[in-house]
């Protein structure tokens, strides 16, 4: 299913043109012509310890040349790049929001992968994939945006081969505490869907998943908040040129949460039964 023009998802996430105001910031961060996982981490690593969690989650997901990824809400490609550059696996991200898609796409022929991944705009209820087409399925802090949790698991269930996995990363609910608003993937309550973790293991199991590793990395997170400092200007490279200058309070708000225990972080691995 295409993105909707004013599904309000969406509009959080891309209000504004971004393919050329992302292409001349890294003309004036001065990064190469051909670029890499660790060139655009700063940017394109849209989720809670960056980089660091991705290629966490990768090893877990045990993905190798021979796999076929689907990266389910793949932002702007940043942890579709990483596995493709790292293990030469074929990935296709899909995104809600078509302007992410369109930055992915740059962003990878600059990083010379365009053979490897690719992208399209869909919604991740309605994957456009036939039954059984991945070794995995892919994603990271996406399903906080998602109400209906038995469909989307059930979609990543259908395109997955039998023995296929899901590696997920996600932000998850903590039983009585009420998070602060705005964070990076909602303004206000109304776009924000969190599950705490028995809740969330439930719809896994029920949608057709056995979990096979189940990790809370709250205090990985904690730590990794706890440790940022940041600066007085915005770097030439960095998440506020998707989100704009509000992104510096939003991530502000998701450091608090999770310092804080109102907000936790799940890795986990599961296969399809």
């Amino acid at each position: 299913m295409a993105s909707q023009p004013h599904n309000p998802v969406e509009s959080h996430y891309a209000s504004r043109s971004l393919v050329d105001v992302v292409l001349a910031a890294l003309d004036a961060a001065g990064l190469p012509p051909r670029l890499t996982a660790a060139d655009l981490a700063p940017l394109d690593q849209f989720h809670a310890r960056g980089l660091e969690a991705t290629k966490e989650l990768a090893a877990l997901a045990g993905i190798d040349a021979t796999s076929r990824v689907l990266d389910v809400g793949s932002g702007i490609g940043g942890p579709a790049r990483y596995l493709a550059e790292s293990v030469g696996c074929k990935v296709v991200g899909i995104d809600l929001t078509a302007e992410y898609c369109r930055l992915a796409e740059a962003l990878t022929a600059r990083a010379g992968l365009a053979g490897n991944v690719e992208f399209r705009a869909a919604n991740a209820l309605d994957l456009p994939f036939g039954d059984g087409e991945f070794d995995r399925v892919w994603t990271q802090h996406v399903a906080m945006n998602i109400a209906d949790r038995p469909r989307l698991y059930r979609e990543m269930a259908r395109v997955l081969k039998p023995g296929g996995k899901l590696a997920l990363y996600d932000a998850i609910a903590i039983p009585g505490a009420e998070p602060l608003f705005p964070v990076p993937w909602a303004r206000d309550p109304s776009t924000s869907f969190l599950l705490d973790a028995d809740a969330t293991r439930a719809v896994l199991e029920s949608s057709g998943f056995t979990v096979r590793v189940w990790r809370d990395v709250s205090a990985e997170a904690r730590q990794w908040f706890a440790a940022l400092r940041p600066p007085a200007q915005p770097p030439k490279l960095g998440l506020h040129l998707l989100l704009g200058p509000d992104f510096r309070t939003m991530s502000g708000n998701f450091g608090r949460n999770v310092i804080e225990g109102r907000v936790g972080l799940l890795m986990a691995v599961c296969e399809k039964t």
